[in-house]
């Protein structure tokens, strides 16, 4: 007897976007702050991509002021759209360029003139006085400008992204990969979605696309029948265990790898590579490439490549650049960091939009260009209001509107008038936080969705402590079979164990080894390999 396959359910909208990263949620919004009906779809959890693999930083621009004059006036503008509308997501930590004994003095008068002409603030100040503000800075360093940067969250801001467009009537499904693009008489009709944990299909029907998967652009395009030429950048960060500096370190040359150290939360992360890689999901790091960053820290901070590096993770940067003769060749930190703007009718394709490029910092422009052609077509008349919309924050008592200070946390615990007790000691996650997101998102939520909502498990002990009590807690709010909940603690160890896998000598082995002593022999947790026959 021949089965037929159930009919798709199906949601009609104005607008699709595809990709759940800044940039899509900076879309979904803006969008829908104009009127206009709009869905993203994200084949995993919002910022799982480039967006939730970076450094963590908010750029002033300098570090584009040489080479790339119109990145860095984006960068600047933006920095300070971002600290008014959401200032909870970002620690105003402010940054330093100090240049090391080897860096070229001849960089400095072409910094300084390019800060000046993007309208980035710099002021030179004498080193003494940035080694008194940051003792940790390494004796050598020569000499030191303070620029406005700072250290972003973008876990919470695109959460706050996203909530202030569900307030707005827009739709965000998570864990739906598009798996095909349907296109009528030159013009796009909807998408296919699959849900990837219940196997069911969804049918979209839009009017426009907007395709804003960063380093996937070009699959996504290719479901249209488009040719989209990306240029994969991997790019790897080292979480050290320790907060080194309280301001954002960068050094005084032209950008290179492992040149940028950023405060984040309990610790701080230094940054990055460049490496072309041939698949947006290319996400090896060698032990080359950790040797590499810690040596380039050291010229920044004495004493770095003996510290205990907490966790190693890569990103890929969705680099574009129009096909021309001139820019054919450029590689890597060659290409500019700018944006482009992609209307695919030129392509045959009507109400195909594609946003490529760019970055983090940016990504409200970034959505605001793209929104404007696109309501050029739909005919909506209303301007962008982004600039002004203050988003949501997920951290404050009522009321408050600041930046996000390393405090907080404790502040917020300090002032609840109740909690169960702290489940997650190194980042102040309580069991009432637990439970409240857990019932908001349903029994199918994973344990590293609850990562990146509350910042469980990632601090020092990455999840040692705190894992088996959260699957606890999964388990018993939900109601979950005990195979589940297992299933759920297994997956999470697993990603956390991913991430220190390359990082395993010294102090860090030291913790690897009493995290597998609890999970593996006191707990008996088999590594997923083992679930397969391995």
């Amino acid at each position: 007897m021949t089965q037929t396959k159930p009919t798709p359910r199906s949601i009609d909208c104005d607008v699709l976007v595809i990709g759940g990263g800044a940039t899509g949620a900076g879309v979904m919004l803006d969008l829908a702050l104009r009127g206009v009906r709009v869905v993203l779809a994200e084949m995993n959890d919002l910022s799982t991509g480039t967006s939730g693999r970076y450094h963590g930083l908010l750029h002033s621009g300098g570090r584009y002021a040489v080479r790339d004059p119109e990145s860095a006036k984006e960068c600047i503008d933006e920095n300070r759209i971002l600290r008014r509308i959401a200032p909870s997501a970002i620690e105003d930590t402010g940054g330093l360029f100090v240049a090391a004994p080897v860096d070229p003095p001849e960089y400095v008068e072409p910094f300084i003139k390019g800060c000046a002409a993007a309208g980035i603030p710099t002021q030179e100040i004498p080193v003494a006085e940035a080694r008194k503000a940051e003792p940790a800075l390494s004796p050598a360093i020569v000499r030191a400008f303070r620029v406005p940067d700072g250290s972003c969250d973008s876990f919470d801001l695109i959460h706050a992204i996203t909530s202030a467009a569900q307030a707005q009537g827009a739709q965000a499904l998570t864990y739906h990969k598009v798996t095909a693009i349907e296109v009528s008489q030159g013009a796009v009709t909807g998408a296919l979605l699959e849900d990837r944990r219940t196997g069911e299909t969804t049918r979209v029907h839009a009017a426009c696309i907007v395709n804003a998967a960063g380093p996937w652009a070009g699959e996504i395009g290719a479901l249209a029948g488009l040719t989209i030429k990306m240029r994969h950048s991997k790019g790897i960060m080292i979480a050290m265990n320790v907060r080194w500096v309280n301001t954002v370190i960068n050094r005084l040359h032209p950008p290179g790898d492992g040149d940028i150290l950023v405060p984040v939360g309990t610790v701080c992360v230094i940054g990055t590579t460049s490496i072309t890689v041939s698949r947006p999901d290319e996400l090896t790091i060698t032990p080359q490439e950790v040797t590499q960053m810690l040596d380039e820290g050291e010229l920044m901070i004495q004493g770095f490549r003996r510290a205990r590096a907490l966790r190693a993770w890569a990103g890929v940067r969705p680099l574009y650049e129009p096909p021309s003769k001139d820019n054919a060749s450029a590689e890597g930190r060659a290409v500019k960091r700018t944006f482009s703007v992609l209307d695919h009718s030129s392509d045959g394709v009507r109400g195909m939009y594609s946003i490529v490029g760019g970055k983090l910092t940016t990504y409200r422009l970034m959505a605001e260009r793209v929104c404007d052609a696109v309501c050029e077509q739909l005919g909506v008349d209303k301007p962008c209001v982004t600039a002004t919309t203050i988003l949501p924050g997920p951290h404050e008592r009522p009321g408050a509107r600041h930046y996000h200070t390393l405090p907080n946390r404790l502040d917020t615990l300090e002032h609840a008038p109740t909690h169960t007790g702290l489940i997650c000691e190194c980042e102040l996650v309580t069991r009432s936080q637990l439970e409240a997101r857990i019932a908001e998102a349903g029994p199918t939520v994973k344990l590293d969705d609850l990562r990146r909502d509350l910042r469980l498990g990632m601090g020092p002990c990455q999840a040692g402590f705190c894992a088996y009590r959260a699957a606890g807690i999964l388990q018993q709010t939900c109601d979950l079979p005990a195979d589940t909940a297992i299933h759920a603690l297994r997956d999470f160890v697993d990603e956390r164990f991913r991430g220190n896998r390359p990082l395993l000598w010294g102090h860090q082995l030291r913790q690897a080894l009493l995290d597998e002593s609890i999970y593996r022999r006191s707990l008996g947790l088999a590594p997923k390999e083992s679930t397969n026959g391995a």
